[in-house]
């Protein structure tokens, strides 16, 4: 999105806007516009303008938004930027107040602003983005739906199976870690024809049975977390990628077949037949090189309880870094 010029008589000042949300409720991260919006269907974006109108800017505010995410697709942080234009009378909102003032506005307890910095007129949250990390949650051991705790429902996948086999999935994955084309892996119809990606790391580890399963519960049930990390991801790219390593746990595929479905680059092959759940993905971080940012990541732990403690220091972590 390019830098317009300012209204007249008016000062502006862009924002880069951290938010977290709980994606259950929306049609995905991007605003719905339209005749879509007119039959209920609404997206975080939507929310969090309506809530920066309440500012009285000169013009109406756009977010522009880091990274995109799908209908039950969550965040633990997701980033935008935005021009926010005052009378020239009036000094721009420290990012503090700023902060403060979008969190009073937003009208859906789902959504939560968690940190605002004051950027360049030229920064774009997308194109500078240098890192961005996926976590998925999986759950094992889960015969039906209703033995799944309340408090984890949408946010994980239920698996039947009692166990992966952890070892095959971390083989498989090293065959993903570096820098390829990942066409087979992206949902068929995207627009994108720039296929070629890195992925940094990609970690599978056992998440402690936190506080949400009884004891008779954490018995049975057992959680584990994958996490994803590249610059940048193609559409649905994770889920597929995830769907593919659950296969191999499960003894469905083969890592040499992951393998071989990468080298494909068959965008109608067989990730295509196979998705993950949009519940048990979130997207966990989005990072600026070119700013001493704040690093939301650090703190998730502590805010939400979506992921235990010590996980990183597991020794079942697999990572490569580019």
């Amino acid at each position: 999105m390019g830098s317009a010029a300012p209204a007249a008589g008016s000062l502006r000042a862009r924002y880069l806007v951290y938010f977290q949300y709980r994606g259950t409720d929306f049609n995905g991260v991007v605003a719905v516009r339209g005749a879509q919006r007119a039959v209920g269907a609404v997206g975080v974006q939507n929310f969090l303008e309506e809530a920066a109108e309440r500012l009285n800017p000169v013009v109406p505010i756009k977010f522009t938004i880091s990274s995109r995410t799908d209908a039950g697709v969550h965040a633990l942080s997701n980033a935008a930027h935005m021009d926010v234009q005052r009378r020239a009378d009036q000094l721009p909102l420290s990012p503090e107040v700023m902060t403060k003032a979008l969190n009073t506005h937003l009208k859906h307890p789902a959504i939560r602003v968690l940190q605002t910095f004051r950027v360049p007129g030229d920064f774009h949250a997308r194109h500078a983005a240098t890192s961005r990390t996926y976590l998925y949650r999986l759950a094992t051991g889960c015969p039906t739906y209703n033995q799944l705790s309340v408090f984890e429902r949408d946010r994980c996948w239920a698996l039947r199976a009692e166990c992966l086999d952890v070892a095959a999935m971390q083989e498989a994955a090293q065959h993903l870690i570096g820098t390829h084309d990942f066409s087979a892996f992206q949902s068929a119809g995207s627009p994108t024809t720039r296929t070629v990606r890195t992925l940094r790391v990609v970690s599978i580890v056992p998440e402690p049975a936190g506080p949400f399963l009884l004891p008779q519960e954490s018995r049975r049930l057992r959680f584990w977390n994958m996490e994803f990390e590249s610059q940048s991801f193609l559409y649905r790219q994770v889920r597929r990628m995830t769907a593919v390593l659950v296969a191999v746990g499960l003894g469905a595929l083969t890592p040499a077949q992951v393998k071989a479905i990468l080298e494909s680059r068959d965008p109608m092959g067989w990730s295509q037949t196979c998705m993950a759940p949009a519940q048990g993905l979130f997207l966990k971080s989005v990072l600026y090189g070119s700013l001493a940012e704040w690093n939301p990541a650090s703190t998730q732990e502590e805010n939400q309880g979506f992921q235990g403690q010590g996980s990183h220091r597991s020794n079942q972590r697999l990572e490569a870094r580019a």
